[in-house]
Parts: C-alpha cells; structure tokens; sequence
C-alpha cells in the first residue's frame, strides 16, 4: 500500500526506560502464561503504533498467539492485524497472512456468538486490504443468517464496509440486506440494515420506507431516527412522496422519545413552510425545553427555536405564553436565553399579559429560597425596562411596581431600576408627576450610593412644581437627618463624653501609662486615655444614621457632589416659579447650608476618608452659583436646560442606533444584487426551506469548504528555524486552525552524506500539548523532508514552540541542530466583541489580573493612538463615537475582546495631549486569567515602538 493511504491511529505514550528487546518480546511470546501474552502483545501494539514495526515478530505471534482461546487475546489479535504491516516492500501481501486470513475465516464459524462478532467487527477495520476480505466475505455472509442478534447486526455492518469499499465483492448486497430488513425481527439489526439501504440503494429504503408506514411510529427508537434521515435525504431530490412524509414526521412529534421530537421537528420545517407545521414544530421544541434535564440540550433546543421565530415570528406570536414557562428552569442561561426570545415574540397584543407574568416572577424572587435570585430579578428588570420603552401603554403599570426595588439590597438590580425610571419619566412626560412623587417616597428606603445618585439627578431635572420641589426638600431633611452635620456629630461626642461622668473620667487619668512604638521605631506614650477618646469617637461612627448622612460620612463625596447639584437646579427652579422671595431665600439658605456641612464635614475626623478635591470643588462652584451668579440667565440655561437635553440627545442617540440594528437586520434578506441568480421555487428541487445536510455543516465546521488564504499571505507565516550554514536548513509554515495550529516542516539535508534516524523534537512553553510525534526518517544527500505536527492550545497565552533536530551522522555519531523558537501570535485567537456599559463595569470590578502599560509614541492625535491600539490588539470601542468626537486634549475609551476560548479581555485608555504636542498616559487591560492581559500588554509594547502595528 502506497503511504498516503495508510491509516492514521492514536499515538499511545511509550515508556522508552523499558522498551525491550525483539529477542525478548519473541520469548515472552513462546514461553508466557496467556497473562505474560497478554501484556507483551499489549507492548507490540504501542510500539507498532508509535512507529516502529519489527517484523520479525509477525511470525512468532501466528505460532504462540493465534492458536490461543483466551478472549481477551484475540480481541488484542484484531488491534495488532489492524496496526500490523500487511504488506512488503513491492506492495504484494506477506505470505504470513495467509495463515492470519484462515484464523480469521475459523473465528468466523466460531460457535461462540462473542467471538464471531467481535471478528465482524475487526473486518470493518480492514475494509480497505481486498486480499485480505475476498475469502472471507462467503463466510461473512453466512452470519447474516447466524440464531444471535449480536452476531447478525455485526455481519450486517461488516457486508456493508465491505460493499462500499469493494462493490464487486458482494454485488447483490442490497439484495441481499433487502430480503433480510424484511425477515428480521431484532430492532438493531433492522435499523443497520436500513442504514446500510440509506447509504448504498436509497430507492430500497424509500420502499421500505413506504411499504412499513403505518407501523413506524411504534417502531424503535434508532430506526426511527434513520427513516427522519432518510427521508430528509430524499427530499432534497424530485420525491413524489413528500406530503406522506410530512404526514409521517407530524406523526412522530409526539413520541416519547427526546432525540426523535427534535429530529422530527427540525426535519418538518424544512419540508414544509406551512403556518400549522411550523407551529406544531415550535411547540415541540418548547415541550423538549420544559422535559428534558440536561441544560446544554435545552439551550441547543432554544437556539433551534430561536432561528425558527428569525425566519416565523409572527406565526410563533400565539405560543409566547408557552415560552415563558421555560423560566421555571432552574438555570440562569436557559431562562435568559427564553426572555430573549419572548421579547423578540412580544407585540402590543401581548404585551401586558408577557408583563404581568414577568411582575409575578418578579415578586417570587423576594421569597429567600429562590434560587440564584439576585441574578434573575435583575434579568427579569431589564426584560421590563425593554417592553415599556417599547411598549408605552404598559411604562405606567410596571414603573411603580419597579420602583419598589430601589432600596434592593442588590445593588445591580436597584440601579437597573434607576436606569428605567430615568429614560421612562424622559420619554413619557405624562408620568413624571406620578413618578417623581413615588421617588420621594422611597427616598429613606435607598441603601446604595449610585441609586441615590440616579434618583437625586431624576429630582433635581424633573420635580417642576412648587409642592414637589418642597416635598423634595422635606424628605431630604429626612435623609440626611441633623443639619449641620459636623456640628450635629460633635455635639453627639461631647454628649457621650460627658455620660461617663467626671469621677470616671479623672479615674482613668490616673491610670498607669505604657510606651507604645511608633512607625518611624521611636517611643511614645499611651495613655488610657487616649484609647477610650478613640473609642468614643468610633462608636458615634458606629451609630445608627439616616441613609444618605451615613453614605456621606462614609466617604461617598461623589454623592454628596451630586446631592448639590440636585438642590442647585432645584432652588433655581422654584425661584423661576415662585413669586415670593421670602421662601426663595429661606430655601436657597437651606441648600447652601447643606452644602457647606456636606465640605466641613468631608475636612473632619468624623469621616472614613477625607473629602476629595473633585467632589470640593464642584460643591463650592454649586454654592457660588446660588449666592453669586442665581441672577444669571446662562446660570439657569446650563442647570435647567442643558443637562436635561443633553440627556434627551443621548435617548434619542440610542434609540436611532437601535432602529439602524432593526434596519440592518431587515435588510439583510432584502439586499439583492443586479445580476444574482433568480431562484423560482416551483422549479427547484430542493426543499422550501433551508434542508439540513450534516455533510455540509461538518464542511462548515472543519473549514474545508473556506479557502481564504493566498499565497502573500502563507509567506507571511513562515518561519525559519534553521541556519542556511547548518547541515540542515529547517523552516515551518504555521498554520492557525480553531483551536489547533498545524507546523509544516521542511527539512532540507545540505551535506553530501544520507542523515539516518533523523528525529524532529518539538517541545512547547504556555497551554501548549503537541498532538503526535513526529517519526524517525532517512534524508538522502540534498533532498527534502516535509514534516507535520499538530499542537493544541487551551487558553489565549503567549506561547513558544521550541525543539532540536537530531540525526545519526557518518560512523553513527549523534549529531544536533538547535531550532529557533517559533513564537505563537495570541491574536489569531482573539476577536473584538461588544457588551454593554453595566456589563463592561460589572466584569471590570470583577476580574482580578490588570495589566497597566504607558503610552510612549509619536503619535501626536489621541483619536489615531486610540485606532492605533485597537487596530494591534483586535479590540473594539466600547465608546460611543459622540463621546469621542469634538477636539480636545483628553481622551478616555473603554475596549473589548473576547478570546475563541470564551475568555473576556477588557481595556481602558487614558491619554492626554501635553502641550509640547506629545501623548502621555497609560492603557490598562484587565482579564480573569494572567496570560491573555500579559500577552495583550506585550503586544501594545511591541506596537508602540513602531507606529503601524505588527503584522
């Protein structure tokens, strides 16, 4: 046999410490109990495999092995003949086997029913050596005939290798299985026998087929699936039986069986367009959702599903209901995956009953036993969020019942809610009163900082009458509690000071000091004390306070910015509509005054941390603005005006971008080019909708239906791992396929002596696995080797691949080239991808490797560096354009990635212009592995140096 059409095996590993001698091995074959055999032909195998043949044993094995009767023997026997040299050197079959070929024929009519199958079994193997099957295919054709099953399903499948491989042995096999379809009883065997029909004579299945029709919704289970098979095949011909297949499948839907439903659904929608079909195949794939038990199976299903409402959304409209049942799943993916296609389900017919269910879900999620509850009320959220923008008959029903949740202890859900409320009361302006009431209501039940920020901002542009702002400004004095705060905390410290009582105080003055060292290893002392001042101190800390007071004491001065900004357009509203001057000041009196506490408090020793100069600094710009600048018309255009419409402008941005995504999305099917081919489907033979053919989707899948590379760039992926001096020029052309990257080496001997044994050894650094190892070969003089080896990568991690070459030279002196390291690019396995702000936050806060790189270029554009970084390391802008647009010295851009492992990478550039024209600041990744967010910073390093990024 030529060596291209040599069977590829799996390499087994080989402890070369202990590989014996052939002089051993033939020993321990003639002299071994059966255990001995056992173990020894078990070491023949794995050094046969893992190339190296030794012949000499043939023989020995023939005499001591084959007359053998332990099972386990002869079951080793067929993996040796499938992995032995059969033939010699010319191509003729070795005389040997001619003995091998009557063992085989004598295993055949064994009347052990084990052995004979097992036998069957091993010529499926071997289909391809004629020499070898030719004798024996009268026997195998007598066990089509044998009393076992076991042994006739086996000789089936062994007629039918055979047939495929040699016609003209066996040339009335589909005869032959025809006649015996008909006679068996067993439902395996059946069902070989019909595949063997599908595959070599489908007119004989597609008879079988019809002559059976009434009694294949009772047949078995693996039948089944083979006749949906079939009959898919059939249909992409001219059939004339098409609407009794339709019939048939309609039939199978309600099978007990999982894998049949789901064949049979699939296989309906692409035989039929009709409304009823395609209906009746939904609601099969959403009863095999809420039976079967395995999620990855729901989640295939649901993508199953998923495609069918792209392709027949209105038609599935009636079953929405059915769909959201799939949300008593227990797994958080199945039931995001079902909200996602019940939104794109919802329409205004059935929006409110959608949302009535999602409210109920909602409520059960306050019972503490549900499962992974916080996740799935913040899903169940943002679902509501989607269907009253989209739907504004329903925004008024579910914003109060959303707002309840704005003092949830889960702080993600509470800020969904936010979010909500702030696009609901700018689209809709008819529920602003309603709304902006409710928010102050719930003003003291609000925990979380950022919440507090979204509803003071919702108040502070949209309470527009006298009564809100007044109420506002009540429920704040609620919330804040004692104003103003330094003062108020002082005086609860003196308080407690003073509670202990003066003889307790002078008894503890008394008490005896002791040195304490300092930082710096200097002494000092301490006194009691000073301990229970601290502690006193700690404990009006500790104190039970009102909500938005404690977050201020604890630090939160961004709040507390926010809180100003609030009470500034709030004053400057109600002087607008307010004609008395009196309750104009007395309320901008209020207001600076809390501001003013707010900084006074942020500079005292009752606060966690100190107040920063960001969150100072606007605060005082907010007082200014009341006491100097309240007069101004600008004042009033930039607090009441601009921000609310800078907002609006960024709704309106969203919403133009969402129906640009509809737009594209319809336009994709829409799209037809001049000179494409006109389709009339009453002169197509294929199916109406798209057939599914697995031939084609393992194409798909394995790439060999994409040819995109030419030859410029296969160049580019050359490397040299050799010298042009060396006595063998080495170079490898690497391959990056999914997840395996395949090394093309040529090996080309320069000297004039034949290299023998030469060994090409690759070892690799990073989540790198070499696949196989290479084989020994003789180079003659001056000629070529061409050499593959295949490597596995598991994660997205710089990786090197280095080795050696070692060969026998003249007079049998081992001989060595070092090979260059091949350096393996992480980009080929990652692609820019897109998330949301909430999810780029959430994943920002989470992961815990960062990686920070400053920025050295001469690159003097921030906008070019950033498409300079995002071009080298394959990330996306997260940004929106309008954010970066404009000309400014300051540039701030979040970026994405995502990994073909899964693997999320994420980075944030920050840079500013100096003045001196140059760029400065740093870009910072972060990722949940170490590798991915090193290997993105090497190759932001490497691409600085130059101003184009490495190809």
């Amino acid at each position: 046999m030529a060596s291209a059409d040599a069977s590829c095996y799996t390499l087994v590993f080989e402890d070369s410490s202990e590989t014996p001698s052939t002089q051993d091995l033939r020993s321990a074959l003639q002299k071994g109990s059966d255990e001995v055999k056992l173990d020894t032909l078990r070491k023949i195998i794995v050094t046969t495999i893992n190339g190296n043949h030794q012949p000499a044993l043939l023989m020995p094995i023939i005499q001591y092995v084959m007359p053998s009767r332990n099972k386990q023997l002869k079951k080793l026997l067929h993996f040796y003949w499938e992995v032995c040299p059969k033939y010699d050197d010319n191509g003729k079959l070795k005389q040997e086997m001619i003995l091998v070929v009557n063992a085989i024929r004598n295993d055949l009519q064994h009347p052990n029913e084990y052995i004979r199958g097992a036998t069957l079994r091993f010529l499926q193997k071997i289909s391809k050596d004629q020499e070898l099957l030719e004798p024996l295919v009268p026997t195998c054709r007598a066990c089509l005939e044998h009393r076992h099953s076991y042994v006739r399903k086996n000789a089936v499948f062994a007629v039918y290798s055979i047939y495929r491989e040699f016609e003209h042995l066996i040339p009335d096999a589909p005869e032959l299985l025809q006649t015996f379809l008909a006679a068996e009883s067993d439902a395996t065997c059946k069902r070989n026998a019909f595949v063997f029909l599908a595959h070599c004579a489908m007119p004989k299945a597609v008879e079988y087929i019809i002559q059976v029709f009434d009694q294949i919704p009772g047949m078995d289970e693996l039948l089944q699936m083979s006749i949906i098979e079939v009959i898919r095949l059939d249909c992409k011909q001219e059939t004339t039986h098409k609407s009794r297949y339709i019939l048939l499948i309609s039939e199978l839907l309600n099978t007990t069986s999982h894998a049949v439903k789901y064949e049979a659904a699939a296989t309906l929608t692409s035989l039929t367009q009709n409304p009823a079909a395609v209906k009746a195949a939904a609601s099969c794939y959403i009863s095999l959702v809420q039976k079967e038990s395995d999620n990855n199976a729901k989640l295939i299903v649901l993508d199953r599903l998923d495609a069918l409402r792209s392709k027949h959304g209105h038609v599935l409209d009636p079953l929405i209901m059915d769909v959201l049942q799939i949300l008593s799943s227990a797994d958080l993916e199945v039931r995001r995956k079902a909200i996602s296609i019940v939104l794109s389900l919802t329409s205004s017919r059935s929006v409110e009953e959608v949302v009535l269910f999602l409210k109920k879900q909602l409520q059960q999620t306050q019972d503490q036993e549900f499962e992974k509850a916080p996740e799935y009320r913040q899903l169940l959220i943002q679902s509501i969020h989607v269907c009253a923008v989209k739907f504004s008959e329903v925004a008024a029903s579910v914003v109060h019942a959303l707002m309840d949740f704005l003092g949830d202890s889960n702080n993600p859900s509470a800020l969904d809610v936010v979010a909500f409320v702030r696009e609901v009361v700018e689209k809709f302006p008819q529920l602003r009163r309603t709304i902006c009431d409710k928010l102050i209501q719930t003003l003291p039940e609000i925990k979380s900082g950022k919440v507090y920020r979204g509803v003071l901002w919702i108040l502070g542009e949209y309470a527009e009458e006298i009564q809100e702002i007044q109420e506002v400004f009540r429920q704040l004095r609620k919330v804040l509690g004692e104003i103003p705060i330094l003062a108020s905390e002082q005086r609860l410290l003196e308080e407690a000071s003073a509670a202990d009582g003066e003889e307790k105080d002078d008894q503890v003055k008394t008490e005896s000091s002791k040195p304490k060292v300092l930082a710096d290893g200097t002494y000092a002392t301490e006194t009691a004390f000073t301990s229970v001042s601290s502690a006193r101190l700690e404990a009006v800390k500790a104190a039970s306070k009102p909500p938005l007071r404690a977050l201020i004491l604890g630090g939160d001065f961004y709040t507390g910015s926010v809180l100003a900004s609030a009470l500034t357009k709030l004053v400057l509203r109600y002087t607008e509509l307010s004609s008395e001057l009196r309750k104009s000041n007395a309320l901008k009196a209020e207001a600076m005054l809390i501001m003013a506490s707010v900084i006074r408090v942020g500079q005292s020793k009752f606060v966690t941390v100190p107040i920063d100069e960001d969150s100072s600094e606007r605060i005082m710009d907010c007082i200014r603005t009341l006491s100097e600048l309240e007069a101004q018309p600008a004042v009033h255009e930039i607090f009441l005006k601009n921000t609310k419409a800078a907002y609006s402008k960024m709704v309106a941005a969203q919403e133009k971008k969402a129906a640009e995504k509809r737009e594209s999305e319809k336009a994709k099917a829409a799209i037809v080019q001049v000179d494409d081919l006109l389709s009339f489907r009453q002169f197509s033979k294929k199916a109406a909708d798209d057939v599914i053919d697995d031939s084609e989707d393992v194409n798909r899948a394995t790439g060999a239906g994409e040819v995109t590379e030419d030859f410029i760039s296969n160049l580019s992926r050359i490397s040299q791992l050799t010298g042009f001096s060396d006595p063998i020029y080495a170079e490898a052309y690497v391959k990056v396929h999914g997840f395996d990257i395949l090394l093309d080496v040529l090996l080309v001997n320069q000297t004039a002596d034949t290299l023998q044994n030469l060994c090409l050894d690759f070892a690799t650094l990073g989540d790198l696995k070499l696949v196989e190892r290479p084989s020994v070969y003789t180079i003659a003089p001056h000629s070529f080797q061409s050499i593959k080896a295949t490597i596995k990568v598991s994660s997205t991690e710089t990786g090197v691949i280095f080795g050696s070459i070692l060969w026998e030279g003249p007079g049998l002196a081992e001989q060595c080239v070092i090979l260059n390291d091949i350096h393996i690019d992480i980009m080929d396995y990652i692609k820019p991808a897109y998330c949301t702000e909430q999810q780029f936050r959430s994943m920002w806060t989470e992961f815990e490797w960062e990686n920070r790189v400053n920025v050295t270029t001469t690159i003097s554009d921030p906008r070019e560096y950033l498409h300079h970084v995002m071009k080298a390391t394959n990330m996306s802008c997260l940004t929106p354009e309008g954010a970066l647009s404009g000309d400014c010295d300051f540039l701030s851009a979040n970026m994405y990635a995502r990994s073909l492992f899964g693997e999320d990478a994420l980075a944030n550039l920050s840079v500013e212009r100096t003045e001196e024209g140059t760029i400065t600041g740093h870009v910072r990744i972060r990722s949940k592995t170490q590798g991915i967010a090193l290997s993105l910073g090497d190759r932001i390093t490497m691409a600085q140096k130059d101003n184009k990024p490495p190809v």
